[in-house]
């Protein structure tokens, strides 16, 4: 799947897209001014968003990668 197809799977499923999920991971302390803080791992994103939001590996570690930088809404 493509990172864009994950994205619109993700909203589809949610209701929230790559704004609202940097500022809900803000609001749990997870990234500091729109950055994941360093001492955050993936295993913690993956856990939040499966417990929160019921996504699986792939979906979640899109979210972690749009938090961390590696990736943003445009990247394919």
């Amino acid at each position: 799947m493509s990172f864009q197809g994950y994205l619109k799977t993700i909203k589809e499923k949610t209701g929230n897209g790559p704004t609202e999920f940097r500022t809900l991971a803000e609001q749990k302390g997870f990234t500091v001014d729109g950055k994941l803080k360093p001492e955050v791992k993936a295993g913690e994103i993956v856990n939040w968003l499966k417990d929160d939001f019921d996504l699986g590996q792939g979906h979640s570690m899109a979210i972690y990668a749009l938090l961390k930088g590696i990736k943003d809404e445009n990247s394919k």
